[in-house]
C-alpha cells in the first residue's frame, strides 16, 4: 500500500464517519472539493463505488460499509505500531524543509520559531522565503505556506488563519493631494503600485466585488516588483497606492502610517494554510512543526 492509498483511506474514513464532505473537510483541515477528488480516485483505483452522494446527503454503499467496519481498527493498530517506533527516540529529530511567502514568514512563523526551537532542539529548520508559486516537491521541500485559494489540489492543507482580505491602502502623504477613491473605478486616476509573480511574469490582478458581483480592473503601473516587502516600502514613501494583504498592513494601518481605501469591495479570501504533499506521508520531525505551528495562536 502506498503513502497515497493510505491518505486515501483516511479519507474515506472521515467522509463515513460524518457522512458530509464538508464535515469531513473541516476535521481534516482540507476543502470539500479536495476530499471529492481523494474520494474519486480511491472509487477508481479499488473500481467500486464507495458512496452514494445527492445534493442534499451522503450514505455508504454495501461496498463502503464492509470497509468502513474494518478500517478504523486496522487505522488504530497502525497508529500504535508507528507510536511504539516512534517512542524509541526521546524527541523527533531531523530536517523540516519548508517554503513560504514573506508575509507568512514575519507574521506566522517568526513569532513562534524560538519556542519551537526550545520545544524541538533535535529539529533543524531549512527555511526558503518565497513569494512565487514554487513547486515543493520539485524543489524538495517537506512543506509550504501559501494563501488557501493558491494550494494545490494534490495536497494536504491544514489551516493556521482565518480569512484574510486584500488591503488597498495608501499613505496619508499620498492623498493630501488626491482625493480618495469611493469606487475601485476611481483607481483609473490614482498611481498605482503593482505585485508580479516572478516565474510567470504575470502581474496580480485587482479583484473586488461590487454588491456581490465580481470586478476586475485593468490597472496601470508606475511600479511592478515581485517582492510584498518593496512594495509596502513603496506605499509608506509616498509614491502611489497598492494592493497588500490586511495581515501585514494591519498595524501600520492602526497607528496611522497607511490609509484603508475600498474595504467594502475587497471580499474575503481563504487564510494561510500549511500545506503537504497528499501522497506521501510526513516524517516524524514534520508532522511535530505541523502540530506545533497549528496549535500556536495565529501572530503569537
Amino acid at each position: 500500500m502506498t503513502g497515497w492509498d493510505y491518505q486515501e483511506l483516511l479519507v474515506f474514513m472521515a467522509v463515513a464517519e460524518a457522512l458530509s464532505f464538508r464535515g469531513a473537510a473541516h476535521r481534516l483541515g482540507s476543502t470539500p472539493s479536495v476530499i471529492s477528488r481523494a474520494i474519486g480516485r480511491l472509487e477508481t483505483r479499488l473500481g467500486v463505488r464507495l458512496l452514494n452522494r445527492t445534493t442534499r446527503s451522503v450514505s455508504l454503499t454495501a461496498a463502503g460499509a464492509q470497509l468502513f467496519a474494518r478500517l478504523p481498527g486496522l487505522v488504530a493498530a497502525m497508529d500504535s505500531a508507528v507510536d511504539e517506533i516512534v517512542a524509541i527516540s526521546d524527541t523527533p529529530r531531523g530536517v523540516v524543509r519548508l517554503n513560504l511567502p514573506r508575509v507568512a514568514a514575519e507574521l506566522i512563523l517568526a513569532p513562534v520559531l524560538a519556542r519551537f526551537a526550545a520545544a524541538f532542539p533535535a529539529i533543524t529548520l531549512d527555511l526558503t522565503v518565497d513569494d512565487d508559486l514554487s513547486d515543493i516537491v520539485a524543489q524538495g521541500q517537506d512543506a509550504g505556506i501559501r494563501i488557501g485559494g493558491r494550494v494545490a489540489q494534490d495536497m494536504a492543507a491544514v489551516r493556521l488563519t482565518p480569512d484574510v482580505r486584500v488591503a488597498v491602502v495608501g499613505s496619508p502623504d499620498y492623498f493630501r493631494s488626491r482625493a480618495v477613491p469611493g469606487h475601485p473605478r476611481d483607481l483609473l486616476n490614482h498611481v498605482c503600485l503593482n505585485y508580479r509573480w516572478r516565474p510567470s511574469r504575470a502581474v496580480a490582478r485587482w479583484r473586488f466585488e461590487d454588491d456581490g458581483r465580481p470586478l476586475e480592473i485593468a490597472i496601470e503601473d508606475r511600479l511592478t516588483v515581485n517582492d510584498t516587502g518593496v512594495l509596502c516600502g513603496a506605499v509608506l514613501a509616498g509614491m502611489g497606492i497598492a494592493a497588500l494583504p490586511d495581515l501585514l498592513v494591519a498595524p501600520l494601518i492602526a497607528s496611522g502610517r497607511l490609509v484603508r481605501v475600498l474595504e467594502r469591495f475587497c471580499p474575503p479570501q481563504p487564510g494561510f494554510f500549511l500545506y503537504y504533499p497528499l501522497n506521501g506521508h510526513p516524517s516524524v520531525a514534520v508532522r511535530a512543526f505541523i502540530d506545533f505551528v497549528r496549535a500556536a495562536p495565529s501572530g503569537s
